[in-house]
């Protein structure tokens, strides 16, 4: 699983809309005109924002449409600069540099069922999947769980009707995600996307079911544990031919820059996957939110920007 890796291109903002409390939608059409790249349900994108950073956000439009993108923001309270940026200083008009679609989150229904469950701004990669059933006609149901009913984007959507249920705390109280699942077989499929608390919930409730039922998107980092071991090692790449030393205090991705080797990133979180690179031999200590349970254990690639290593050497395709 990597992340596509096409050319980024100038963006125009060609719409700003208010969709709930805290929460801003941003129509994006190119620059320069002409058509955009075919996307899939899942997919996200990263935008370089007038203030100097970049951030990544779901894409949660119509795969269909090759002339705009949308993108829901939530303002964080804790926001560095990225949803503050965008709240508060940017206008239809303004122009962005936006990378090509990257999909960490690729959607496959269930053979028999579909079932989503989104926490508050995690229902916008769910959109374009929750679309894609409604188009081939196929069985699914959704949980949409917000702390009330004003902070929940996209409520009047035509895409949220039929098999919803919508469970605003203030309104309703808490709910049990667990509960509402059911029962999982291998003929169905789960999609999350929300806090990290409501993800660690639904991936301890996995563990009982078939391999790959549960497929998550992550806007923040899984809560630490303890590294494998706090040792240096080494990373050697053998395409570049160059060997460096990781201590204990620096990222693989860190090493390998100062090295001189050139690696795609963005959030330098493990959650946005640019730096998913391919392991040829070593075994990596994983680190990151994006990768799935399977994925970790199979150990084909790492990402680099948080991941580190569980034996003395890791050796990487680059």
């Amino acid at each position: 699983m990597g992340p596509q890796t096409d050319q980024s291109r100038r963006m125009r903002v060609t719409g700003l809309r208010w969709e709930a409390e805290g929460v801003c939608s941003l129509e994006l059409r190119p620059a320069e005109g002409g058509p955009l790249p075919v996307w899939e349900a899942g997919a996200h994108i990263g935008i370089r924002l007038g203030n100097g950073m970049e951030r990544t956000y779901s894409l949660c439009s119509d795969p269909a449409d090759t002339s705009k993108w949308r993108v829901a923001v939530l303002r964080q309270r804790s926001s560095r600069g990225g949803s503050r940026w965008i709240h508060e200083r940017l206008r239809p008009g303004d122009v962005l540099t936006v990378d090509a679609p990257a999909n960490n989150f690729p959607f496959a229904p269930g053979r028999d069922l579909t079932l989503f469950v989104a926490g508050g701004i995690g229902i916008t990669p769910l959109l374009p999947m929750i679309r894609e059933c409604r188009a081939a006609g196929r069985p699914w149901r959704l949980l949409y769980l917000g702390r009330s009913l004003d902070r929940m984007a996209f409520l009047g959507d035509p895409l949220l009707t039929g098999p919803v249920d919508i469970v605003a705390e203030d309104r309703d109280g808490r709910a049990d995600p667990a509960r509402w699942l059911g029962r999982v077989t291998e003929a169905t499929r789960v999609y999350a996307c929300g806090p990290e608390g409501l993800l660690s919930a639904l991936d301890e409730s996995s563990l009982g079911w078939p391999p790959g039922t549960l497929r998550v998107e992550r806007f923040q980092a899984r809560a630490a544990t303890g590294p494998v071991s706090a040792e240096a090692f080494e990373v050697e790449c053998r395409r570049s031919g160059v060997t460096v030393a990781v201590d204990p205090e620096t990222s693989v991705l860190a090493a390998l820059e100062t090295a001189g080797v050139a690696v795609a990133s963005s959030c330098r979180e493990g959650i946005c996957g640019s730096c998913e690179t391919p392991v040829i031999d070593g075994e990596p200590d994983h680190r990151d939110s994006v990768l799935s349970r399977e994925e970790r254990a199979a150990n084909e690639t790492v990402l680099i920007c948080v991941s580190r290593a569980r034996t003395p050497r890791l050796v990487l395709d680059l």
